[in-house]
């Protein structure tokens, strides 16, 4: 039988991440995103609801997150669930929590109105902070899309090809 452990989450961080240390000297980031949902309830009222989810991140990833998340940005998730059981230290009860172990990240900012927050209706860029430069992108000018990259050993435009 196939198996499959995928998680895929954008949100926003609820705390600054904090970096820890295993004993070997491993880098451990822990962090939460908030998910918003928005639905319309059976009575035509519109309704919101978040959803805390833990995010553990290790080695580089963990060391990334800790230098360069605030509380509020934009994050792109994706990772595995993992279950966590532990004993209650003062009731002696079993605890569990499904946590998700985050494998790779991306930054998201904000393109529009500055800041990290989160409404669905903003518009995020993808791209990893650190691969752009840090400018704002004038609001009355109109986004255009991205072009291709060109093929230079390609003497033919993209629509031009006959397959």
């Amino acid at each position: 039988m196939a198996n499959l452990n995928k998680v895929m989450l954008i949100g926003n961080i609820t705390r600054d991440p904090e970096i820890r240390y295993t004993p070997k000297g491993t880098a451990l980031t822990e962090l939460t995103l908030a998910v918003n949902r928005r639905y319309t309830a059976d009575n035509g009222e519109k309704r919101e609801e978040a959803t805390f989810i833990d995010v553990t991140l290790w080695g580089k990833t963990a060391e990334v997150a800790a230098e360069y998340l605030k509380k509020g940005r934009p994050l792109f998730v994706e990772g595995r669930l993992r279950m966590e059981t532990w004993d209650d230290k003062t009731t002696g009860q079993k605890r569990s929590k499904l946590t998700v172990v985050g494998e790779n990240i991306e930054f998201l900012n904000a393109r529009e109105g500055g800041g990290g927050g989160g409404g669905a209706s903003r518009e995020y860029d993808e791209e990893p902070r650190s691969s752009r430069p840090q400018q704002q992108r004038p609001a009355s000018r109109p986004a255009t899309p991205p072009k291709a990259p060109v093929d230079p050993d390609l003497d033919v435009e993209g629509d031009d090809i006959p397959f």
